[in-house]
């Protein structure tokens, strides 16, 4: 399913897109192994953090089911082990089970059973803990870093620590955690970390000093990022106004593409941000640029990898209103 959405020059579009890669292999008869290494962490009262260790198949792992008590809340691309759980009840217990799919559709077993007890209501608390301090990173071969840091300080009790890459969180651990290992990176690349703590009342520090590492090389570094078979045309719409029609192929980052940066004429003009699953395959966008005919401009794009960094711009398209 695909939605397409429009908006002006200055509004950010959301896109709800659901679906899973591949064609079934009438051949595979092979489930994928159960997730291993289930972990849940209430970092407030609503919400808790979970993330598990990737599945292995014969074919590939396509995607992941989330659930709850019994109860399927979440479908996730294969490349996305972690994610965030909100509108919970405070001081309720929960249970979490994961379990894989192929593209064949034949399911792991589930993952061991992880129940959380979730915290009592925040306090009235607008104090936030300080910075975490001595941040360091060494990298864990080709696809992962090890990230330590001095333990901040609050007023009540730091409930967890949220690790950002160039101003994404990537990552959360416990607030008695002052180390963790974060996977989905890519070989061979240059990333900068920071570190922020976080309190049961949702209060962040401010940011750690910054930590520069650069992966170890290995397979899968060099893979395109840029966005393909872009294409770009004018469109009038019988009222005066030009609007820019874009479409692209997004990138195969081996993880969902959320966000989208648009330049005009060299320059970032806008952001795009895809809610849901991102797709993996054909994307289109709308947004008015001008009531004027026989203006020119250079269109690009980029993505927002799933590491936190930006990737490869794609090829730039000229266009002219009216022509």
């Amino acid at each position: 399913m695909r939605r397409t959405p429009t908006a002006v020059l200055t509004a950010v579009a959301l896109l709800l897109l659901a679906g899973c890669g591949g064609e079934a292999e009438a051949s595979d008869k092979r489930a994928p192994t159960a997730p291993r290494g289930l972990t849940v962490h209430a970092g407030s009262a609503t919400s808790v953090h979970v993330m598990w260790n990737k599945s292995t198949d014969d074919t590939a792992v396509t995607q992941y089911e989330l659930y709850r008590g019994g109860k399927l809340i979440k479908t996730l691309p294969a490349a996305t082990y972690m994610i965030d759980v909100t509108g919970l009840t405070p001081q309720q217990k929960y249970t979490f089970t994961v379990r894989a799919l192929d593209a064949a559709g034949n399911r792991s077993p589930k993952s061991a059973e992880v129940s959380v007890t979730m915290r009592a209501p925040a306090p009235l608390d607008a104090e936030p803990p300080t910075a975490p301090t001595k941040l360091t990173a060494k990298p864990s071969g080709p696809l992962a870093a090890t990230l330590s840091w001095g333990a901040a300080k609050d007023n009540e009790a730091v409930t967890s620590y949220d690790i950002y890459q160039r101003g994404s969180r990537i990552h959360s651990v416990a607030g008695r955690s002052t180390t963790a290992l974060v996977t989905g990176l890519r070989p061979g690349t240059e990333y900068t970390f920071t570190v922020r703590a976080r309190d049961a009342a949702d209060n962040s520090s401010r940011d750690s000093g910054e930590v520069r590492l650069k992966t170890a090389p290995g397979v899968g570094g060099a893979e395109d990022t840029a966005p393909g078979g872009f294409k770009v045309r004018t469109r009038e719409d019988g009222d005066g106004a030009y609007h820019l029609d874009l479409s692209w192929d997004a990138p195969d980052t081996g993880g969902d593409v959320a966000e989208y940066e648009i330049f005009l004429n060299g320059r970032q003009a806008t952001t795009l941000q895809w809610g849901g699953a991102a797709p993996a395959g054909r994307a289109e966008h709308s947004f008015f640029i001008t009531r004027e005919e026989g203006e020119t401009y250079r269109v690009k794009l980029r993505a927002k990898l799933p590491d936190g960094n930006w990737g490869a711009f794609s090829e730039e398209r000229t266009v002219t209103t009216g022509d």
